[in-house]
């Protein structure tokens, strides 16, 4: 099933169930997905749809955050029930032991050396396993390996 057709049946059960929460979820996630349509004039591909889940759970994050520090506990609560709804359409994530043997992969494949070739390492890894690896991780673990 593909993402589009996911949605949709998620957005039928959610409106059956009166799921408030689901519902609107899922209507912001499909616009996001026809506004990029619209903007690319074609389907999107499964890393591009990736890509704005990804970008979704960043600002959901961000705004976890922001709520926390503005003592918005309540707010705080509804961001975090709507990332659990986002997270449904992630990509599975890579385990530490495949981060690991990816990253010995690229350091070899773009001849690495030193902590300067971070970047080269970090952009190999991303456009190879697009939405599957957290940046963050992905950068402590590349800066490690890169410093032995």
């Amino acid at each position: 099933m593909d993402y589009r057709s996911k949605i949709e049946e998620g957005l039928k059960e959610a409106l059956k169930k009166r799921d408030s929460i689901r519902v609107s979820v899922l209507r912001m996630l499909l616009a996001a997905v026809k506004n990029k349509e619209v903007e690319k004039i074609r389907p999107l591909t499964d890393d591009e749809f990736y890509s704005i889940v990804k970008t979704s759970i960043k600002q959901h994050n961000d705004s976890i955050d922001s709520f926390k520090k503005g003592q918005r506990l309540e707010l705080a609560e509804k961001e975090e029930k709507e990332l659990e709804i986002l997270k449904e359409f992630q990509p599975s994530q890579l385990t530490e032991d495949e981060i690991l043997k990816a990253i010995e992969e690229a350091v070899s494949t773009v001849d690495a050396k030193s902590q300067k070739d971070m970047g080269k390492v970090i952009k190999h890894l991303m456009e190879k396993f697009p939405g599957r690896i957290d940046g963050k991780v992905l950068s402590a673990m590349v800066l490690k390996r890169l410093s032995l």
